[in-house]
């Protein structure tokens, strides 16, 4: 009810200035004064407004930069993100420091120059000179700013070392995945047709394919068996095509599976086909302070974006493809917790939350999705631990005892296996094909 009572206020008072402004128009024109003609005293007094304009303009700024300072985020917590802050604020003082020049110089001459009947101003159609000056000091002033910029951009985006720890970041409508290596430090391969409810991030090992061609063969099965009842035409058609579908994914996966095994006869135990079994699948997401990370990132549906705000780092997850971003914590959360800056603005978020009845907020890094994926994108986050060497390692240790296959000795394909399940899996592809009956 206040707000509206201040609306309404608003709305009248803004009535009534446009009501005493019509006011004064009609008496200008009663008393013969054209609206064109400006006086002395009006010009006189315009121009001591536009020397005294300036204090409150940029006291005004200064107010806002002391105010919401506090608000912005802390110190940046890693390498990469120092580089982007000072890359900001050298760009900040140049425009900062062009903003108060030009403005400055703006009222003092429009108030030393005040109109005066008695002096005329010069005038200048062109000059080389002064073309020429202000066509190179931006010039230069670019110059800098991009060299700068590109110096960088190619520091920040630079591939990660050998020693560099790495992690596959999955995103999907609505949520973030992680993936680490296994104990053979090497992430698996993967391919989007072997996702399913137990293979989330569609990992390529031989017992994921032979469970996908099973599910597909299960699903042919039951369609062929609904052909069998009496449906209506468009059903009959919808239930074809899925089966023609089926047809094809059975046949890419058995090509997957020759690529596969050709692949790790070329490579050995390079090839990524080996390395899959034993990654750890995880909702946790957590990296060592002062040691390079490589980042690697995949979407499952549409453009999302890894947002690491207070790390300064974002990559865009793109379908189809894998992009990747480096990265050296330099900020534990335990440290980043007790920096007065942070534990200001938690207790100012913490002040909001207990007038809301809701639980103490406490600081993490977090994960976001910086592109907008649709209608739980808000939702979309996870935190990330930034722990000491030592602690990451023992938190790897634990994790490496859940891999994605079971252990990583029982999970590994020999090529005895391999062969045999290969060639039973191919035989049920061909006759699915062809549309004859299969037996697991």
């Amino acid at each position: 009810m206040t707000k509206l009572l201040i609306l309404i206020v608003v709305v009248l008072g803004i009535l009534a200035v446009a009501q005493l402004a019509r006011v004064y128009e009609l008496t200008s024109k009663l008393r013969g004064k054209r609206e064109e003609d400006i006086t002395p005293a009006d010009n006189r007094m315009n121009a001591m407004l536009m020397w005294l304009f300036p204090f409150a303009y940029f006291g005004f700024f200064l107010w806002l930069v002391l105010a919401y300072g506090d608000k912005m985020l802390p110190v940046a917590a890693s390498t990469q993100g120092a580089d982007t802050d000072a890359l900001l604020d050298f760009n900040w003082w140049i425009l900062i420091s062009v903003f108060i020049i030009t403005n400055a110089l703006l009222f003092f001459y429009a108030g030393k120059y005040v109109y005066d009947k008695n002096r005329k101003a010069f005038w200048q159609p062109h000059n080389n000179k002064l073309e020429l000056a202000w066509t190179i000091a931006p010039a230069i002033v670019l110059f800098v700013i991009i060299i700068y910029g590109l110096t960088t951009w190619q520091h920040i985006t630079a591939p990660a070392g050998p020693d560099a720890v790495h992690v596959e970041l999955y995103a999907k409508q609505f949520d973030w995945t992680a993936r680490y290596p296994g104990q053979d430090g090497m992430l698996g391969a993967t391919d989007y047709r072997l996702i399913n409810g137990e293979n989330p991030l569609g990992i390529v090992t031989e017992k994921a394919l032979a469970a996908r061609l099973a599910e597909i063969e299960k699903e042919k099965a039951e369609a062929m068996a609904s052909l069998d009842q009496v449906l209506p035409e468009s059903k009959v058609a919808e239930i074809e095509h899925r089966i023609e579908y089926l047809d094809r994914m059975a046949a890419r996966l058995v090509n997957l599976r020759m690529v596969m095994e050709q692949d790790i006869k070329t490579n050995g135990d390079a090839s990524a086909y080996l390395h899959g079994a034993d990654d750890v699948v995880t909702k946790d997401f957590h990296l060592p302070v002062n040691k390079e990370s490589n980042i690697l990132i995949r979407s499952r549906d549409i453009i999302h974006s890894a947002f690491i705000p207070h790390l300064r780092i974002q990559m865009n997850a793109v379908p189809g493809m894998t992009t990747s971003m480096k990265v050296v914590p330099t900020i534990t959360t335990d440290s980043m917790r007790t920096i007065p800056e942070v534990m200001r603005q938690v207790e100012e978020i913490n002040a909001l939350r207990q007038k809301q009845g809701k639980e103490a907020y406490v600081f993490d890094f977090i994960l976001l999705c910086n592109k907008i994926c649709g209608a739980s994108h808000y939702n979309m986050q996870m935190p990330l631990i930034v722990t000491s060497a030592a602690e990451f390692d023992a938190w790897v240790a634990e994790a490496n005892k859940k891999p994605f296959e079971g252990s990583a000795e029982a999970a590994a394909p020999t090529t005895t296996d391999s062969t045999n399940t290969s060639a039973g899996a191919d035989s049920m592809a061909v006759a699915m094909a062809n549309g004859q009956p299969t037996n697991p």
